[in-house]
């Protein structure tokens, strides 16, 4: 049986406002379990142990069922992308590269048909993605670069926090992945409520500055 969580999901693209638009016969949620498949079927164990699934996912669709969409393919693309985020979670797939989704449309594909070309592809200098999720909801992409957090405005990420330092802190790119590594901050830097100097993040980390928190994703 598919994780809860996965459909838990799926329940929420579906009911979701986008889902409703759709004229056709086009289900939405088919587009989700396609996805699911493809990094379940195809899955990689690299070198390291890592099981390794594909990021990039190219879906092809009629025409007819295109101009269903009324111009929610964006919503669409970012729904399906955060389910394929949230199933590497639940089932401790690893991505080797950013999760991109792209819709398009073709003659040649009949209406209520959905196409899938799901490939594995590697993110630039090889480095793992990772990203943080901030309370506003915007996502910082990391990578080969550090990342400064605080209040001043030369930050990279300002937070607007009178407990957060000018200079907070810094993620930075290390081995296989990203650390979070704290600059001597007044108010400190917790990694899941435990307060670090610096820190190795794991997917899912939740990291709070003064009183502000964030999640560390790596996909």
């Amino acid at each position: 049986m598919p994780p809860q969580g996965f459909e838990a999901r799926l329940e929420h693209l579906v009911e979701s406002t986008f889902g409703r638009l759709f004229k056709s016969g086009l289900q939405p949620a088919e587009f989700g379990r396609k996805l699911r498949r493809a990094m379940d079927d195809h899955k990689v164990v690299s070198a390291a142990g890592r099981v390794v699934v594909s990021n990039h996912f190219d879906f092809t669709i009629s025409l007819a069922d295109d101009e269903s969409l009324a111009g929610m393919e964006g919503t669409l693309r970012r729904e399906l992308a955060e389910l394929a985020r949230g199933h590497a979670r639940d089932e401790g797939y690893t991505f080797v590269g950013p999760v991109d989704v792209t819709v398009a449309a073709a003659e040649t594909v009949a209406r209520g048909t959905i196409l899938l070309d799901a490939r594995i592809v590697e993110g630039p200098g090889a480095l793992p993605p990772g990203s943080l999720l901030l309370p506003t909801g915007d996502r910082v992409p990391l990578g080969e670069y550090v990342v400064s957090i605080g209040r001043h405005d030369d930050c990279t990420v300002v937070l607007a926090d009178p407990n957060v330092s000018r200079n907070h802190a810094e993620i930075r790119p290390v081995n296989d992945g990203f650390a979070v590594f704290d600059l001597g901050s007044t108010n400190g830097t917790k990694v899941n409520g435990v307060r670090i100097n610096e820190h190795q993040l794991r997917s899912g980390d939740e990291v709070r500055f003064g009183n502000t928190l964030v999640r560390f994703e790596a996909s």
